[in-house]
């Protein structure tokens, strides 16, 4: 027999489960041509998909057009996009000013075979913002921005060991979740915890000799939006250095905090700094810059030159388009601007969950956040799936495990009806969630 305690839970549990169940198929009832899109592309795709992170059970909402902050899906449903390609469409949809330079771009060729007329040029602007780049090199993905920084990590100290923190993700092959990831390439791993800085200095301290360097996200994105503690990001960079072993800040994400990243606020100079989505305009894109010594190491006019290669790593239409989104639109002052409206938007969202005793909490830095139920475990997935096909239903597309990314086309008006729309399911559900 169950103990009281333990019944309620138990009842607590069938009980989220249940609404969260009503609320998926109100989801399947509402968008029938998501649904028969993704079961016609099952037939070619595993399950419909090409991209884990898109997955949404029953089936994901397939969006058929995107403008300034709005997405059209299938159905004809409009939603206010909170989720801002999971950080890569800081621009909102199709700015102006990036569709042009794509399409001049696009009249005189789209692949030349030779260098062209942009890369230099978008890699001065990149340069110009981050001190810890005296010179980058370009990639189609920051995945391949991390996998070339490790390579250049080892080859410039010779060692073979890399350590990085649990709940990190650096790339579809550099991820390491709770239980870790059968995908991962055969680097020399060591794991450690996120922000003990204890655990960490000791993990450094026995692999010294051995170690290549620091990979580290200055805030965990995929792993919930957590910021790095500052005392902890700054042992890694003295750390590092005395055991002589490279920093490598992986801010594809945090770059967006200010001009010059995350690092640009700590007051840090990492030895190799990747970066990625959106300094290519919003197309395919990724970098990794360092150090001179580092770096040179890829100069092809050197005998012993490491090779990276890789045919679209220059192609026009990223380097036009990454030159005018950096120059016209990833000001230095939208960047502020962004940033502030989203340190409000987390404070309000987290008042709000105060106020009405919800079980959820948001963390974050500035424009990126998560929203997380703060339940046990028995209850999360059927909240996050709550709360997730509830604000599709309100018109309010996020991540399914709660990311939100603004983009530079959100407004205070856009941030108000998410927050109207979220006291509504808060309410609605207020009896459900008081038993949580």
């Amino acid at each position: 027999m169950l103990e009281p305690n333990a019944a309620k839970t138990a009842h607590s549990a069938d009980a989220i489960k249940s609404a969260a169940d009503s609320a998926a198929r109100q989801y399947i009832a509402s968008n029938p041509l998501s649904g028969a899109i993704n079961a016609d592309a099952a037939h070619f795709l595993p399950g419909g998909n090409t991209r884990t992170s898109l997955w949404t059970n029953p089936f994901p909402l397939c969006m058929v057009s995107g403008h300034d902050q709005h997405l059209i899906d299938a159905d004809g449903h409009d939603y206010i996009d909170f989720l801002g390609e999971f950080t890569a469409g800081i621009y909102g949809h199709s700015p102006k000013i990036v569709n042009d330079a794509i399409i001049a771009a696009l009249a005189d060729g789209v692949n030349l075979s030779s260098h062209n007329k942009w890369e230099g040029k978008l890699a001065s602007m990149i340069i110009d913002r981050f001190p810890s780049m005296d010179l980058l090199r370009f990639t189609n993905s920051g995945t391949e921005a991390n996998l070339m920084a490790l390579a250049a990590a080892k080859a410039f100290t010779g060692r073979s060991k890399i350590i990085v923190f649990e709940g990190g993700y650096h790339g579809g092959v550099l991820s390491f979740p709770p239980g870790g990831s059968k995908t991962n390439v055969p680097h020399e791993f060591v794991l450690g915890t996120y922000n003990d800085q204890a655990d960490t200095q000791r993990l450094i301290e026995e692999n010294k000799n051995n170690l290549a360097a620091i990979l580290v996200e200055p805030m965990l994105g995929a792993g919930g939006c957590i910021p790095g503690d500052p005392a902890f990001l700054h042992m890694l960079r003295d750390m590092s250095a005395a055991a002589g072993a490279l920093l490598i800040f992986d801010e594809i994400q945090t770059s967006r905090l200010s001009a010059g990243g995350r690092q640009a606020l700590l007051g840090i100079t990492a030895d190799i700094t990747t970066i990625g989505k959106f300094f290519g305009g919003g197309l395919a894109f990724g970098c990794f810059g360092g150090r001179l010594d580092i770096m040179n190491q890829f100069n092809p006019s050197r005998v012993d030159a490491l090779p990276h290669a890789g045919t679209f790593n220059n192609n026009t239409l990223t380097m036009a388009a990454g030159c005018a989104a950096v120059e016209h639109l990833l000001t230095p002052q939208a960047l502020v601007q962004i940033n502030e409206r989203g340190d409000r938007f987390r404070e309000d969202i987290q008042a709000l969950f105060a106020r009405l005793g919800a079980p959820f909490r948001v963390s974050g830095l500035g424009s990126i956040m998560n929203i997380h139920p703060i339940s046990p475990s028995m209850h999360s997935a059927d909240l996050r799936n709550l709360l997730f096909f509830e604000l599709v239903s309100a018109g309010i597309y996020i991540a399914a495990r709660g990311l939100i990314a603004l983009s530079l086309s959100i407004t205070d008006e856009d941030t108000a009806t998410f927050l109207a729309a979220m006291e509504g399911i808060l309410i609605k559900h207020k009896t459900l969630f008081l038993t949580t």
